[in-house]
């Protein structure tokens, strides 16, 4: 084996690492993200679960764009 095969071998060790690290460092901010904005969900969630909405609308009727609820019975 000559000098040069070692040489880019741990050029290319040196790559993996690194990407290794930046990947890690990515997949950990993004479950920060996730978790901020999940916290906020549920913040959401229980500040609307108590409020009574007298003037919201009632559920619209569901549609059929593509024609298909004659086939189909409710559940």
């Amino acid at each position: 084996m000559s000098d040069s095969s070692k040489i880019s071998g741990s050029g290319k060790a040196a790559r993996t690492a690194g990407r290794r690290r930046r990947l890690s460092a990515a997949l950990r901010e993004n479950l920060k993200r996730r978790k901020a904005q999940a916290k906020g969900r549920v913040a959401v969630g229980t500040a609307d679960a108590g409020a009574i909405h007298i003037d919201s609308e009632p559920p619209a009727e569901p549609h059929d764009s593509a024609g298909f609820a004659d086939d189909k019975p409710n559940r």
